[in-house]
């Protein structure tokens, strides 16, 4: 299975270890790359290898010095090493790892927010002109604890929050109209934004929903609790 287009990446702390003998063996029969991990460049496998990545002959936490304590750590921390610079020097992105990662945590947090958002009948919108009165009604309906504020073109004005209903509570509030309550240009994400991304603007922003903006216009709306449920957090 191995080629002369393969390289064998072999780790070994003492460099002797008897299961890499046919590996090395076939590798130099074959002429295939071998680069050796271990603390002993002169080691069988030091010198079989065309390139040696000789790591420190530290002692094993181990408290009788036997057990590989210290030496497995070094080389696991090498390895992501080498595999965070292959995977930068292939300009692997985190759409190619959720092609072959679609599921658990890992998977959620590489969804798109136009995978989880609301749309359609569920976004929750009104007119700047439209009166409180009326604007409360269409916030109350969907639920979303959130009314966003449009132009007559459709363009995202503004948004209204409980929050902003609590700072304008009075006998004048119902009357009033929505763009003299809003809280103008907020936060918004478009829908090819990581959920795990929109997670985070809405952690630094301290807030909960975002409205989810192609060319100005909402075209959708996404809860934290969305996110939650989807398992991204």
């Amino acid at each position: 299975m191995i080629t002369r287009d393969d390289a064998i990446l072999a780790f070994s702390w003492s460099g002797e270890t008897v299961e890499l003998g046919n590996i090395v063996s076939y590798s130099r029969r074959f002429a295939v790359p071998l680069i050796a991990v271990t603390s002993n460049p002169d080691s069988t496998l030091g010198q079989a290898a065309e390139i040696v990545l000789a790591l420190p002959q530290a002692k094993e936490a181990c408290p009788h010095g036997l057990a590989p304590t210290t030496s497995t750590v070094m080389q696991l921390a090498l390895g992501d090493c080498l595999a965070i610079a292959l995977l930068e020097s292939k300009g692997f992105t985190a759409i190619d790892f959720k092609a072959l990662h679609p599921g658990g945590q890992l998977g959620a947090r590489l969804k798109f927010v136009g995978d989880l958002m609301h749309k359609g009948d569920r976004l929750p919108l009104a007119d700047a002109s439209l009166v409180m009165s009326e604007a409360i009604v269409v916030m109350t309906e969907k639920a979303l604890a959130c009314l966003g504020v449009v132009d007559g073109d459709g363009m995202l004005q503004g948004i209204i929050t409980d929050g902003d209903l609590r700072r304008h509570m009075g006998s004048s509030l119902l009357g009033k109209r929505t763009a003299e309550i809003m809280t103008p240009a907020p936060k918004t994400v478009a829908p090819d934004l990581l959920a795990s991304a929109a997670l985070e603007v809405i952690n630094a922003s301290a807030i909960t929903t975002l409205f989810v903006v192609e060319d100005g216009r909402p075209v959708g709306i996404i809860h934290v609790h969305d996110l939650l449920r989807a398992g991204v957090a």
